[in-house]
């Protein structure tokens, strides 16, 4: 059964997209720890992030940071904060959260968004990606 991940990518479920390529995805997180809160996700459906083959996990590593640095400059913030735990959605995901405060990073703080909020996010990020 296809993950919600994967039904994001192939558009069955909305998302807040930031960029796409061939192997790759990149949305906000619509539960956010903080504003700009973004999944970086393969296309490739595959449960645990040490189980990706060593293209893969470089290609998203790589993707993920060409993200997180067109968050770091559209989103007021000391720094993004990286994290993969993967035990919510069966399917590996990069968060990228912009950090201010350790308690950002807790997933136990979010902080809610209206749809013109997270559309506002989305394009601010959008426009610094190189």
């Amino acid at each position: 059964m296809a993950s919600i991940f994967t039904k994001i990518i192939k558009g069955e479920i909305p998302s807040y997209k930031i960029a796409e390529d061939e192997n790759f995805y990149a949305f906000l997180d619509i539960n956010p720890n903080a504003a700009g809160h973004t999944l970086c996700i393969p296309k490739k459906e595959v449960d645990r992030l040490l189980d990706l083959d060593e293209e893969t996990y470089m290609g998203l590593m790589a993707f993920s940071r060409k993200i997180g640095l067109a968050i770091e400059a559209a989103i007021p913030c000391d720094r993004v904060g990286i994290t993969v735990i993967g035990l919510e959605v069966p399917h590996v995901h990069v968060h990228l959260i912009p950090l201010n405060e350790m308690r950002d990073a807790t997933f136990q703080h979010k902080v809610p968004h209206s749809k013109e909020d997270f559309m506002e996010i989305a394009e601010k990020i959008k426009e610094k990606i190189k």
